[in-house]
């Protein structure tokens, strides 16, 4: 077989693991309703089927990089989707919520070690030059499957029942699982590289309380219990004392001198600050066409698919053209793009037709599609092969963090927006269109702001090339 083809092989087989994990996981949340209903209970515990994917994912992520080096990532890579999908089968024969919220947890694992090895896995099939339009292909797993998932899992809530959300991982698991045995190249097993035991307990407390907490905050009430603010004292205090402990470690759990490389920071702070804007979407539609015009899930879920499609193509039209001409230019006017269109989704009404926002959530789509995987594989790029694996970690475990204060972010904004203007409109649905436009311009200034760090992230990233090239 040709290089070329093992290359695209590695690409494949990652991207099914990914895919079939992202998929599951957006698949699971119109179905909140009917676990209630399933196991008579309320939605506070209910949504702990949803919240505990993401804390044990989140807690599992910053060790991963240890053990993918310690172990060879190929193999770590293969437990990790073992993982996943035996969580997924015992996931459909859940007896009671704590046995369904136990294999979740489960299934959050496994993610947590497939999700930063994927990346490591394609950095290391492909040179600099050819990376960028392959993480654009495997980012279109991150992309599509949150926006189709919802679709899919009403038609199958509809015509079937919760069960099969969970059995309909299995044959994408297994085959995936087959792919990335036959295709992953074997990697080196490092024995001289050591457990880092204090970085590990105080990041996964760390990690895991703030998870935890905002998992918890999906309204104003709660942002103020004593359990969740202690959480989060907790999880911050934790991480002090882990950025204190990794500075004097030999050998640290997650190598924070990365951050003393400017490309990797610049292009972690645009993942971190533009997870909000991504986040946006997938909160505030749902919202709009559901309780606003009220139209049904499936509805929702056509209304996402052009977006996800464009976010699809010109992730693999950003990662070409960075391989062919380098970053300059393609980040700053994704941003522009995406800022551009968040911004025109501010100016809805009841009258609002369902083109106008197909139209400008597509436009987003192509924004987010030239930023967001050019930006981290430049930020990727500019850290030494050997620390590849740490720094796809620490790249997660920011994603992780900063997609869960997204969400908690929109949320709470929508929430205290709404109950502000209800008494000065007439009718709910008014407030509710009105909490979404300002949440949309808010989140559209917010990304026009990071212009500049996307700049200086694309004038780095040029003056590090010359450098090379120079040498």
């Amino acid at each position: 077989m040709k290089q070329q083809q093992k290359k695209w092989l590695v690409v494949v087989a990652v991207l099914l693991g990914s895919f079939t994990m992202i998929l599951n996981n957006s698949m699971l949340n119109p179905a909140v309703p009917q676990f209630m209903e399933v196991f008579d209970t309320n939605v506070v515990a209910t949504g702990w089927i949803i919240t505990i994917f993401m804390v044990t994912m989140g807690m599992t992520v910053p060790v991963t990089g240890y053990l993918g080096d310690r172990f060879g990532k190929k193999r770590i890579y293969l437990i990790g989707l073992a993982i996943f999908v035996c969580g997924s089968i015992i996931g459909a024969f859940a007896w009671n919520l704590s046995s369904l919220i136990l294999f979740r947890g489960l299934q959050g694992i496994g993610g947590g070690i497939m999700m930063p090895l994927s990346m490591a896995l394609i950095f290391e099939a492909f040179p600099k030059k050819e990376r960028g339009l392959a993480t654009g292909v495997w980012g279109i797993a991150s992309m599509m499957a949150p926006t189709i998932g919802p679709t899919i899992g009403g038609i199958l809530l509809e015509t079937t029942s919760w069960h099969y959300l969970f059995i309909t991982n299995a044959p994408f698991g297994l085959l995936g699982l087959w792919f990335a045995w036959k295709y992953l190249p074997q990697s080196n097993a490092n024995k001289n590289v050591a457990f880092d035991l204090k970085g590990f307990v105080f990041v996964t407390i760390g990690v895991g309380s703030i998870l935890f907490a905002l998992g918890r905050m999906s309204e104003i009430a709660n942002l103020l219990t004593f359990e969740n603010i202690a959480l989060l004292l907790i999880g911050v205090l934790s991480l002090i004392i882990f950025v204190k402990v990794e500075s004097s470690a030999k050998q640290p759990l997650l190598d924070l001198s990365l951050f003393k490389i400017p490309v990797y920071t610049y292009s972690i702070l645009l993942t971190t600050i533009s997870s909000v804007g991504l986040f946006s979407g997938i909160f505030l539609i749902p919202l709009l066409i559901q309780q606003v015009y009220g139209l049904s899930a499936v509805m929702t879920g056509l209304v996402f698919l052009p977006s996800a499609l464009f976010t699809g193509i010109f992730m693999t039209v950003g990662g070409r053209i960075l391989d062919v001409k380098g970053a300059r230019g393609v980040i700053t006017s994704g941003l522009l793009i995406t800022g551009v269109g968040t911004l025109a989704m501010g100016f809805m009404s009841l009258e609002t037709t369902l083109f106008f926002i197909i139209f400008w959530m597509a436009i987003r789509g192509i924004g987010n599609g030239l930023s967001s995987m050019p930006s981290t594989t430049t930020g990727m790029n500019a850290i030494p092969d050997r620390l590849i694996s740490r720094g796809s970690a620490l790249n997660n475990v920011a994603r992780q963090m900063s997609s869960a204060f997204s969400v908690v972010f929109i949320s709470i904004f929508y929430e205290v927006r709404r109950g502000h203007i209800f008494p000065n409109v007439d009718s709910l649905q008014q407030a509710s269109i009105q909490a979404i436009n300002e949440a949309f311009i808010v989140v559209g200034i917010l990304t026009l702001l990071l212009l500049p760090i996307a700049y200086l992230l694309e004038k780095k990233s040029k003056e590090e090339n010359l450098e090379q090239v120079s040498n």
